[in-house]
């Protein structure tokens, strides 16, 4: 005999140390999170939601949904399909203390802003983390759940960063990289992988070894199954990388990661080469840096623009906005011409 339905009830998760409301519905077990460890704010969000929750079936208007419920109801049907779960989760984790108990129509510029200035983190951060507010709002739009799309504003964006590293600071890097045992037999070949491809890093420490071709010279990084909203696409793999790619083959299995801890991928590289970059008195080196490295170096060396945004699988628009002033061709014949004398047409008898 089944268990009686005792309606939703509070209930603390210790792994996860909040208060969540769990109830049971068409026979599966339910529960959201509060966004709170204070009990009494706890039953004061469990009484709004059973109040909210109590009205007619269908689209509702944004007044009369909560926010941390259109949060919770991404992240739980959105979440595991996503393609990076957790960083999702660190966002819906960070917007839950300050909108909870709002609505959805109090999403507003005014509110958008004072979040960000509650937030007290940087620019990108708080971009990040709103854009997934705005898109649980799309998607409970889309779902037929709120009548109206609520407009989430975000902070305008600080200009790009293109730090990028010469050949000798790559060749710096690289000794420092070497000297620690712990990072010695990844850290360096993440370097030069991230150099020579320009691929982010995620794109780098998911690839196996099903996706190299060294004997075609190809790696196909859209291979690797993940889902993902940046373009990965194929590469020729240059000289330089091949060599060390042959010598890290005999380190690896045809399944395994390219970039591996006996065997077991890795899950970032950030402190290992920020110690790596402190011990070479370089300052801002980061796993993106690489990128811009790769896309600064082919653009000194004169590669046409549509060729190097293929390489990189960038748009050639966003070559020529970011990195186009590196180009020998820059602007070249703008400056020749804008010395040059207007030629005379002679004019006929």
């Amino acid at each position: 005999m089944s268990r009686r339905n005792q309606g939703p009830k509070l209930r603390w998760l210790t792994e996860r140390r909040r208060w969540y409301i769990a109830w049971t519905e068409q026979g599966r077990s339910r529960k959201r999170s509060t966004g709170t460890v204070n009990r009494a704010q706890a039953e004061a969000i469990l009484g709004e939601w059973l109040r909210t929750r109590g009205h007619a079936q269908g689209p509702c208007d944004p007044s009369q949904v909560l926010v941390t419920d259109v949060l919770a109801d991404y992240a739980s049907e959105r979440g595991p399909r996503v393609a990076a779960p957790r960083v999702m989760g660190y966002a819906v984790q960070a917007l839950i203390p300050f909108w909870q108990g709002r609505s959805v129509a109090d999403v507003t510029p005014r509110t958008c802003a004072l979040y960000a200035d509650a937030r007290t983190r940087s620019t990108n951060t708080v971009c990040r983390e709103l854009n997934v507010l705005r898109t649980a709002i799309n998607y409970a739009h889309k779902n037929g759940r709120i009548t109206r799309l609520v407009y989430v504003e975000l902070p305008r964006k600080p200009p790009a960063r293109t730090r990028w590293l010469t050949r000798k600071e790559v060749a710096i890097l690289l000794q420092a990289a070497l000297r620690n045992a712990k990072v010695r037999l990844y850290l360096p070949l993440f370097i030069l992988m991230a150099v020579y491809t320009g691929r982010r890093k995620e794109a780098l420490l998911s690839l196996r070894w099903c996706q190299v071709d060294l004997e075609a010279g190809l790696i196909d990084f859209e291979g690797s199954g993940l889902r993902t909203n940046k373009r990965r696409g194929k590469i020729r793999i240059p000289k330089r990388l091949l060599q060390h790619l042959h010598r890290a083959r005999r380190r690896g299995t045809a399944m395994g990661y390219v970039l591996h801890i006996n065997g077991e991928r890795i899950g970032d590289v950030k402190k290992g080469l920020a110690a790596a970059a402190t011990r070479a008195r370089l300052q801002g080196v980061t796993p993106h840096v690489f990128r811009h490295t790769a896309a600064t170096w082919l653009m000194q060396n004169g590669t046409q623009t549509w060729e190097a945004a293929q390489f990189l699988a960038m748009s050639e628009k966003m070559l020529n906005e970011v990195y186009g002033h590196h180009h020998p061709e820059f602007e070249k014949h703008a400056a020749e011409n804008i010395t040059r004398r207007p030629s005379v047409s002679k004019m006929g008898a």
